[in-house]
């Protein structure tokens, strides 16, 4: 028996008369404003977030109308939450002054939260070839640790499938697109950031992706040396070369310095030719704008005496 004068816990009349209509409510992911300064980006998210002209005019938004939609978040256990969709969102808030954003929170594990972070960004426009092969490479890890749950490995009429098809199933591309995408991932950084400005094409990038560190950095002293990006055919061949192991600058450079097939109808110059008409320090962009406008105005000249 309890002693007199014992506390005695009662229920309170809120849970008492608690409907279990009201309890599962009490569970639903609700929408909260959360302070910027407690959001965190997600780790190693492959997405850039830039202040280019795009975020300008997302600021310029949110700074009008606010946050329309609520990015998604999770909490973390160190406190703070840990942003999965809405990164251009937090920052353009930010950017915006506004110290609090709309976030619905959501408690996910890392794989799940990674295939969200993924397939809600990879919902955006002019996404860089960096971007989506780090993020399919994110995904496709996070489905093989899922791997041993059914609801995620087998389709409607029970065939297993790869997790390179699950990847490929919600994103467009095909399995086979998918992980020559995932190759990209192998490129040293700087020879990465040429696909991304589109100096070199995805398909010879994924040849290059064979070579190892050591030899891409030759390669990309070559193709400076050279300034010339390699066709489809040439960057098989310097596979081809790095397999056998005979992959040399050397090599690389005569490879390079062939004549494509596009290029037989151009005028081409050699970078050595033009070199001691300019100072070293002007790169080869540079050289081509001078060139052009002089044969600018030597066109205008020509035209003034014609007219004489």
């Amino acid at each position: 028996m309890p002693k007199k004068g014992e506390n005695i816990s009662l229920t309170s009349y809120d849970d008492l008369f608690e409907t279990d209509e009201s309890r599962a409510e009490s569970q639903l992911e609700r929408v909260q404003n959360i302070p910027v300064r407690e959001l965190i980006p997600f780790k190693n998210h492959p997405f850039k977030v830039l202040d280019d002209e795009a975020m300008l005019r997302t600021t310029e938004s949110i700074a009008e109308y606010g946050v329309l939609t609520p990015l998604i978040a999770r909490p973390l256990d160190h406190g703070g939450y840990e942003i999965i969709s809405g990164h251009r969102r937090a920052h353009a808030a930010e950017l915006a002054g506004l110290s609090e954003v709309p976030v619905l929170v959501r408690d996910m594990d890392d794989d799940a939260a990674t295939v969200l972070m993924v397939d809600s960004n990879l919902q955006r426009e002019n996404i860089l070839p960096s971007e989506r092969a780090f993020a399919y490479k994110m995904k496709l890890e996070a489905m093989k640790h899922q791997g041993e749950r059914s609801d995620l490995t087998s389709c409607q009429i029970g065939t297993k499938l790869r997790s390179d098809q699950m990847v490929a199933a919600n994103s467009g591309d095909s399995a086979r697109t998918v992980q020559r995408y995932i190759r990209l991932t192998n490129l040293v950084p700087d020879l990465l950031d040429l696909v991304d400005c589109k100096q070199i094409s995805f398909n010879p990038a994924v040849e290059l992706s064979y070579l190892s560190p050591e030899e891409q950095e030759t390669f990309l002293q070559a193709m400076d040396e050279v300034q010339a990006a390699p066709s489809l055919s040439q960057a098989q061949r310097l596979k081809k070369l790095a397999q056998e192991g005979n992959f040399t600058m050397d090599a690389a450079r005569e490879i390079l310095n062939e004549v494509k097939k596009g290029d037989l109808e151009r005028v081409t110059f050699r970078n050595e030719q033009l070199r001691r008409f300019f100072p070293r320090s002007y790169t080869a962009q540079q050289m081509q704008d001078t060139i052009i406008k002089l044969l600018d105005q030597w066109q205008k000249k020509k035209s003034r005496e014609h007219e004489r």
